[in-house]
């Protein structure tokens, strides 16, 4: 009787040490994570980043203090929930702008995710922005698109004119 209460005795405190070993110590740290899907090189505003609580040993290597990424970037797309660290973020370039850019062919649109790399074509084959960045895609036709100020101001003219075609790169 005695070597069976032992034993039970000896399990339960196995039992109690696997469980103080597996626990955390409680303490957290605020790591910023995106609010929704973001798109690489938009200004970042309060609305895109929101604060969790992570237990420390899970808190990822680089995480930013949440005021300091207010206006800037990312360089590229990030999922909601996802978070936010210094090699993720990047100084807003004031050389570049995004433009609405509508498409001829509607059909690409379902090709085009935030991150896209493509080339903006007009007409006559002619090339009015090359490598830029597909920022979002609105209701199937329109595509903005992040690329240098110059080609943006070309961009945003030639689309009065008519839809223009984006090749995937």
């Amino acid at each position: 009787m005695l070597l069976h209460l032992r034993r039970i005795l000896a399990g339960l405190l196995a039992l109690v040490a696997v469980v103080v070993a597996v626990l955390p110590d409680g303490s957290t740290v605020d790591v910023a994570v995106a609010a929704h899907d973001l798109a690489p090189g938009v200004p970042l505003g309060a609305d895109d980043v929101r604060l969790v609580a992570v237990p420390v040993s899970l808190s990822p290597s680089g995480v930013v203090p949440p005021g300091a990424v207010a206006g800037r970037a990312l360089v590229s797309a990030a999922r909601a929930g996802e978070a936010l660290t210094d090699v993720r973020l990047t100084a807003v370039d004031p050389g570049v702008s995004s433009v609405a850019v509508r498409l001829a062919d509607t059909g690409v649109a379902g090709l085009l995710r935030p991150g896209s790399r493509v080339d903006v074509v007009g007409a006559e084959s002619h090339v009015l922005a090359a490598d830029a960045s597909v920022v979002a895609v609105r209701e199937g036709e329109v595509v903005i698109i992040s690329t240098a100020r110059t080609d943006a101001h070309r961009l945003a003219t030639e689309t009065l004119s008519g839809p223009l075609a984006v090749v995937l790169r």
